[in-house]
């Protein structure tokens, strides 16, 4: 998304009195270019992966259509009946929630947690006829957004590849250099000349400059919001923003009921064993009734009357007590717009609500992380969110594509990918180099993998200077041999 100079010298730049942006802009057009050039590949991975993600959720509706949807009817069975056919077709493991069909025509999924062959951290989702109790069929489900198998293998891929810690690695280092290279390419883009801008009428190196800066200026802001975004739930950086916000007192609030709630990233899945998704419960297990019930208690259709009585509205999940001394909880899970994230606990033993969370009550951060979780997912507005989406990865592959033509073009002869020319550094004066470099190792250490990957740029640049002016001094001194044996 870069303004490129048309021409370049392989001299180092001299170093004016420069002020502003002036003296700046050599420094950032240099980060933009290694940076485009050294980490497109990861962000074309992830631009390929996110936009199979936002393709998703569509598919998902039709691989799975046998076990989502059934004939309407015209009224619904008791929970206690839909969860004991779950049970009878699928006696295994233990209960860990019910997601009451949300819709008319919709199943109702009866989640199964600790089941042979299930991902311990998921669950096995049994699709339940909510008029006929029919088991319609059974899926491996994972995350707050009920992720099924499709889903959740590109979700895998887009977040660690398959490769488990060494993929995370990966893409939090795409989240971590996405923001960068956009914004740079942004300024570079908006103070170069109107006219060097143009794109029609244009060829060669010329025209792949202009689309690469023109497509890039448009879809900046959304680049820039996907990386911060995507950084939230990061292993490194993810954990610098979650102790930002418990300073800041700004966590997600829970529904008390002791052991019941679930932990403060379950919206989408912590730090380091999750994905975008999010926890779903699948270790909230205790021992109940085939139907859901706590022995000398209320059952599921009671809590859930309950929470009705609260105001809370579909979709829905309810999760049996943990333990003796906790409660059922009754969750929303909506997460498209308007959000539902109220929650509600229910005494087993009485059926009466003893805590109740009120979505509008979350603190600032805790919504704009919903919000923002659920905009970078595809989830907030539904499809056209997921078109904004595959647009944006769409684009980001375009502009890696053309950048690297940039780089092919900007070579001599047989100089293919000839780089900027060094000591742009040298140029800033010190009444702006010092507050930039403070700012960059304060960004550096809360995204430590930006930071790291900062600091093996400079080092590879300082060798590279290094040895090209031997090489230059070496052949100043064969020169000088020459020119004073041919005076002898």
């Amino acid at each position: 998304m870069s303004a490129e100079p048309e021409t370049a010298d392989a001299s180092p730049p001299p170093a004016p009195a420069r002020r502003g942006w002036p003296a700046l802009r050599p420094l950032v057009l240099r980060l933009h270019f290694y940076a485009g050039v050294f980490i497109a590949p990861f962000l074309l991975v992830a631009a390929f992966s996110g936009l199979l993600y936002a393709a998703s959720f569509q598919a998902e509706k039709i691989v799975y259509a046998e076990e989502l949807r059934v004939p309407e009817g015209e009224r619904e069975l008791p929970l206690r009946d839909q969860i004991a056919a779950a049970r009878a077709a699928h006696p295994e493991g233990e209960l860990s929630a019910v997601r009451p069909s949300p819709e008319p025509g919709a199943t109702t999924r009866v989640l199964l947690a600790g089941v042979d062959g299930i991902d311990p951290e998921h669950t096995l989702a049994v699709f339940v006829d909510p008029y006929t109790a029919e088991v319609r069929g059974s899926l491996e489900q994972y995350g707050s957004t009920g992720a099924l198998p499709l889903r959740t293998w590109i979700d895998k891929l887009h977040r660690d590849l398959h490769l488990g810690q060494p993929g995370r690695l990966y893409s939090e280092l795409a989240a971590s250099w996405l923001w960068v290279i956009a914004a740079g390419g942004l300024l570079l883009w908006f103070t170069r000349r109107r006219a060097q801008r143009a794109v029609r009428g244009t060829t060669g190196r010329r025209r792949a400059l202009g689309l690469h800066g023109t497509v890039g200026a448009w879809v900046a802001v959304g680049l820039i919001f996907l990386s911060a975004t995507g950084l939230t739930w990061s292993t490194y950086a993810g954990q610098n923003v979650t102790e930002l916000r418990t300073s800041l007192g700004q966590l997600t609030p829970e529904v008390d009921a002791g052991a019941a709630a679930g932990g403060e990233h379950a919206e989408h899945g912590g730090h380091a064993g999750h994905g975008a998704d999010g926890g779903d419960g699948a270790g909230h297990v205790h021992d109940h009734g085939v139907d859901g019930s706590t022995p000398g208690g209320i059952d599921l259709d009671t809590a859930l009357a309950a929470a009705r009585s609260e105001g809370l509205t579909n979709p829905v999940e309810i999760l049996p007590p943990a333990d003796a001394s906790s409660a059922y909880v009754v969750r929303q899970i909506q997460r498209s717009w308007p959000e539902k994230q109220d929650a509600v606990a229910v005494d087993p033993s009485s059926g009466v609500v003893t805590d109740v969370v009120w979505f509008e009550d979350f603190p600032v951060l805790a919504k704009l992380s919903r919000w923002g979780i659920d905009l970078h997912t595809g989830i907030l507005f539904g499809l056209p969110n997921q078109i904004l989406l595959g647009s944006l990865a769409l684009s980001l592959m375009f502009l890696i594509v053309w950048g690297y033509r940039l780089w092919w073009l900007r070579g001599r002869g047989s100089a293919f990918g000839r780089p900027l020319p060094r000591g742009a550094w040298r140029a800033v004066p010190l009444s702006l180099g010092l507050p930039l470099l403070a700012v960059v190792a304060l960004v550096g250490w809360f995204v430590p993998l930006l930071g790291l990957s900062l600091l093996a740029f400079l080092a590879v640049d300082i060798v590279l200077g290094a040895l090209a002016r031997r090489r230059a001094g070496r052949a100043g001194e064969g020169e000088g041999e020459r020119a004073g044996a041919v005076r002898g």
